[in-house]
């Protein structure tokens, strides 16, 4: 039966006609099997008036497999009340316990993996409802399920019919964390699954940025002064202060900027990195910060069923968008430690002909901080099929040297995006600046969803500055 429940699982939450079907299923199990209920003579057992769940169910090809229910704190009372009494419990029952309840399959099913996937689903279900426990009774003979979870006994069981419950809890955050090592399978599993609940099937994993230098200081900044006993390590923002004029911009006009609303669209801020970059401003889109672009275009024109080819290593927040949130096809080109980590240009020569939607090239790459120079990166660009966009961070060229930047021909380019980070080396990183460089019709359905003011007044302000104080940065990136 593992084999035939395999393929074509479909999670999803009941409707009211789908309720019937369980109803139908439970007074089957609970009634004529366990005896816990009376038999009835419309073969149904519907819940108590005073016991409101949400149930998920598992279908396949249009049959009812299997059902959990979820019972949220609105509920009048959960069906744990029937039969022990909530006074003794060493339970706190606030706004934040769920209770999961009647967790049930067909004879047919028993032994496949549907009831975990069941029991999984309602735990996504209140993870994402804001739940930070959850409450159940479960059979002695599927316990060790419930445990493997991250659930634990309370030493309270009941027996009701033929069946011996144990009570069980556990926190979401304790099940998170259980279930953490089995993300890989968890996500082979989504496979194989039509799963239609409003919420994501793995919770997407934040992508480490460093960070500890903030836990030294003090995340909720109340006191500063104790930026000046840390280093920070664990990311690399400029070593050196942003332009004398961006800091007197900033500094005279201070209360001004910090309660005046941007210019909505930073248009003035992109005519002038085109001036300055020598691109046409239709080739400019700004934005956030880099993360901001990123999560912006990749989100627009990939989906499940992309193509897309990575350096490996490279910088992380690629292979997390890519994995994590869009759940695409990631391939990866290995740069081995052993090579140095060189990048084999022949071989990424033809392993572009594989017509990728997506080619993410961080150039200098990061950890590495190895250069593919211009103009052979515009040898490989000028071979790749039209149809592969070529996404290619630049945000240390600086570094690299004059004249080391795609930004002319990206813009002039059918398939190339520059996207240029301001923080590395105009030393903007607490303002979050930065901008894509492409041909328009790369930026057109880009631009129309970018929310208004999405780069603030004192980002527009220091951009704008930076950009024209070219002597100043050449001095601290090369002197």
């Amino acid at each position: 039966m593992k084999g035939t429940i395999r393929m074509g699982i479909c999670i999803a939450m009941a409707s009211a006609a789908q309720r019937e079907m369980v109803y139908r299923l439970r007074h089957d199990v609970y009634a004529k099997e366990l005896g816990q209920y009376s038999a009835r003579s419309d073969g149904t057992l519907p819940d108590p008036e005073e016991v409101t769940s949400s149930y998920i169910i598992a279908t396949v090809d249009d049959d009812l497999v299997g059902f959990v229910g979820v019972t949220p704190p609105t509920s009048a009372r959960y069906s744990v009340d029937r039969y022990l009494d909530r006074s003794e419990l060493p339970v706190v029952f606030d706004d934040h316990i769920y209770e999961v309840r009647a967790l049930t399959v067909t004879r047919a099913a028993r032994g496949s993996h549907i009831a975990a996937l069941l029991m999984y689903a309602a735990f996504r279900l209140i993870e994402s409802s804001g739940g930070h426990h959850i409450l159940s009774i479960g059979r002695r003979e599927v316990l060790g399920m419930y445990l493997r979870m991250g659930l634990r006994r309370l030493g309270r069981s009941f027996t009701s019919g033929a069946v011996t419950y144990d009570l069980i809890s556990g926190s979401t955050e304790d099940i998170a964390r259980r279930l953490g090592p089995y993300h890989s399978r968890l996500h082979h599993m989504e496979a194989d699954l039509d799963w239609q609940l409003d919420v994501p099937f793995l919770r997407p994993a934040a992508c480490y940025h460093g960070g500890a230098f903030f836990e030294a200081i003090g995340d909720q900044f109340d006191d500063l002064q104790r930026r000046k006993k840390v280093i920070s390590a664990d990311v690399l923002d400029a070593w050196f202060p942003p332009a004398p004029s961006v800091q007197s911009h900033l500094r005279d006009h201070l209360d001004w900027i910090i309660r005046t609303s941007p210019p909505t669209h930073a248009a003035g801020l992109g005519q002038v990195i085109a001036r300055t970059r020598g691109a046409p401003a239709a080739c400019i889109l700004t934005g956030a910060g880099s993360s901001d672009l990123i999560f912006l275009a990749f989100r627009q024109w990939l989906q499940q069923d992309s193509r897309v080819l990575l350096l490996d290593p490279t910088y992380g927040e690629y292979s997390h968008v890519l994995h994590n949130v869009i759940g695409c096809r990631v391939e990866r080109l290995e740069l081995p430690r052993s090579t140095g980590y060189q990048l084999p240009l022949d071989a990424l020569q033809r392993e572009l002909r594989e017509n990728y939607d997506l080619f993410v090239w961080v150039n200098p790459n990061s950890p590495t901080g190895l250069h593919t120079s211009r103009w052979e990166v515009e040898a490989i660009l000028n071979d790749a099929p039209s149809k592969t966009r070529i996404w290619i961070d630049e945000t240390y060229v600086e570094y690299a040297g004059v004249g080391q930047s795609l930004e002319p021909y990206a813009a002039a380019s059918r398939n190339a995006i520059v996207c240029k980070s301001m923080s590395k080396v105009y030393a903007l990183s607490g303002l979050r600046a930065a901008y894509l460089c492409a041909a328009p019709a790369q930026l057109e359905r880009l631009r129309s969803i970018t929310p208004p003011w999405a780069v603030s007044l004192p980002a527009q302000i220091a951009a704008t500055h930076a950009l024209q104080s070219r002597e100043y940065y050449t001095s601290c990136v090369i002197g």
